[in-house]
């Protein structure tokens, strides 16, 4: 083989190799942004959490301001029944919030699942890209000891 030869064939393995890397690089970044894009929702998840537990102390000290103030006053039966249905129609728009809360998890988690779907698709052409470029230099090598042997 001749040194000519034998020098671009070690440059196409180099740039081959180069390229691997540089593919892996990308994998690795697109992972760590990934995970960030992760770490962002569970962040707002904790913080839906954390307004969800403020709401609910607030609605907490409000029925107790409320229960201490119906002690003082001697509140009738007709203001207590009126106050209950207003609770109830409370009760009934926070449990709707909590169904649209659950919701937006389930789309969130969806999305998370589409997009890991997605950057399987990915691997799997970055695999078929992988073995095309196997055979290719395969191919090339079959001919580069073909064409050696003739000399």
């Amino acid at each position: 083989m001749s040194s000519h030869a034998k020098e671009r064939g070690k440059e196409g393995d180099q740039e081959m190799e180069r390229e691997r890397n540089s593919k892996r690089e990308r994998e690795r970044e697109r992972e760590r942004g990934r995970e960030r894009e992760r770490e962002r929702e569970r962040e707002r998840e904790r913080e839906r959490e954390r307004e969800r537990e403020r709401e609910e102390r607030e609605r907490e000290r409000e029925r107790e301001r409320e229960e201490r103030e119906r002690e003082k006053e001697g509140e009738s039966e007709r203001e207590r029944g009126e106050r209950e249905r207003e609770r109830g129609g409370e009760r009934e728009r926070e449990r709707e919030r909590e169904r649209e809360r659950e919701r937006e998890r389930e789309r969130g988690k969806e999305i998370e699942r589409e997009r890991e779907r997605e950057r399987e698709r990915e691997r799997e052409r970055e695999r078929e890209r992988e073995r095309e470029r196997a055979t290719e230099k395969e191919k090339a090598d079959r001919e580069t000891t073909r064409s050696l042997r003739c000399m």
